[in-house]
């Protein structure tokens, strides 16, 4: 048995060799890496456990260093523009509450992830609702919570929110150049500049306050200098708005950072135009607070994805002879079936345009002399379209092996689901001892040592 020690008033925490388990009062659980112990050695010793139960379940390992240190290299990067991290992206209880804990704001899209962000303690002053297209109920909900800050892009929208939310500070959505981006969404959110006008206008007569401009280039973004011309689009609209008297004070640039390290777009490269182009028309004395929604960017490299080979078939093509009688060798293709797919963890697979390629390797050690086989991976599902992937060439895997799969945190546990009664990968959050202690998370965790 670990040992384990009470607290007064306080969480259990118990500790298993060198790493810290501990049991907040809200189910929020985190294991703290402690006296060297790393990431890696955590996912061996999770798949040991597995072993021993016969556990094929698939699980996820988040790493909450890793969003400390993407958290810094955006201070860095970007020191003018506050993050509001986007919760669709990912809502983990423990990933929203280490951003918490490093004073970031939070996009939220619906009453549920308002209720969320709430939850975990976070002040309304700190939540945007960033969706143009909101149910009434979910508005008068905002407007019981004290979240005032909400984006808009249409007349309808107006209506709705003069109706239900009368003291709404709101944000103008604003169409840009999405063209450069994996995932595009111009076609469906932001009002047309030519629109701008009448809309400013509308809002003037309602009685409602405009206090900024948003937009989002997309996901996925390729090309770091539609950056300089959608903030440029944002000046333009800043000025029609002061121009009717609307107390201008809010930039949001959206989101479109990838948080990958093997992304074709260097996260540095956006910083220098972005922060060039607010230089150059948002000025620091300008008095206008530049904020962003980034979301993949935080959480992407965060998480690793460990799940089991449940099922194996070996495919052998007939063989047949060539024009000089001779037997050709037949060709084996291997297929191999996984505890977690396109239904569960790897939803994006299908539905994610910015995130189409994963590449599952191997938990254990593998030899350059090994033979490699063409195989294909596919997921537990009794679905034909649930395949991870296509045609890789790999050594042979048996029964029980395990694949890892890195970047799996965005947009990989919110779209998950239990089709066919699978189990949703189980979430396990890690924190190294030191970052434990430097950001005090103990007060963040409720634990108190």
């Amino acid at each position: 048995m670990p040992d384990m020690e009470e607290h007064a008033g306080c969480a259990p925490v118990t500790t298993t060799g060198s790493v810290l388990h501990v049991f907040p009062p809200n189910n929020c659980d985190i294991n703290i890496l402690d006296n060297g112990r790393t990431v890696n050695d955590f996912i061996d010793n999770k798949i040991k456990e597995c072993g021993s139960e016969d556990s094929a379940e698939p699980f996820f390992v988040a790493n909450l260093d890793s969003v400390f240190k993407m958290h810094r290299k955006w201070l860095k990067n970007l020191p003018r523009v506050k993050p509001f991290y986007a919760v669709k992206c990912n809502n983990v209880p423990a990933v929203l509450r280490m951003l918490s804990a490093l004073d970031t704001g939070f996009d939220c899209a619906s009453k549920g992830e308002i209720q969320m962000a709430l939850s975990l303690g976070v002040t309304p002053d700190k939540i945007i609702y960033a969706h143009t297209t909101k149910p009434l109920s979910h508005i008068k909900y905002a407007s019981a919570h004290g979240v005032d800050m909400m984006t808009f892009d249409s007349e309808d929208e107006l209506l709705k929110i003069s109706r239900c939310h009368a003291k709404a500070k709101l944000v103008l959505r604003i169409a840009v150049d999405d063209s450069k981006s994996l995932c595009r969404f111009s076609a469906k959110f932001g009002a047309r500049l030519v629109s701008v006008d009448k809309l400013l206008q509308r809002a003037r007569e309602l009685g409602l306050e405009v206090i900024g401009v948003s937009f989002h280039v997309g996901s996925g973004c390729t090309e770091s200098l539609v950056f300089k011309q959608a903030i440029a689009d944002a000046r333009h609209v800043f000025d029609t708005a002061n121009s009717l008297g609307f107390q201008m004070s809010l930039l949001d640039i959206g989101g479109g950072f990838s948080g990958r390290e093997d992304f074709q777009v260097k996260f540095e490269e956006f910083s220098e135009v972005i922060n060039g182009a607010l230089d150059e028309l948002f000025p620091p004395d300008s008095g206008v607070q530049i904020i962003a929604e980034p979301g993949r960017y935080f959480v992407d490299a965060a998480f690793t994805l460990a799940a089991n080979i449940i099922a194996k078939r070996v495919v052998i093509d007939d063989m047949d002879e060539n024009s000089d009688g001779e037997v050709k060798s037949p060709d084996i293709t291997m297929m191999y079936y996984l505890s977690d797919g396109v239904y569960g963890s790897l939803s994006f697979l299908i539905n994610d345009a910015a995130h189409t390629k994963v590449e599952p390797y191997l938990h254990r050690a593998v030899e350059s002399s090994e033979q490699r086989y063409r195989s294909v991976i596919w997921g537990p599902t009794c679905d034909s379209i649930d395949k991870v992937t296509d045609s890789s060439w790999i050594p042979e895997l048996h029964m029980g092996d395990w694949l890892l799969i890195d970047n799996m945190g965005a947009y990989s546990v919110s779209l998950s689901t239990d089709f066919n009664g699978f189990e949703r990968a189980h979430i396990y959050p890690v924190v190294s001892a030191a970052t434990w202690h430097a950001l005090n998370l103990s007060y963040t965790f409720h634990v108190i040592y």
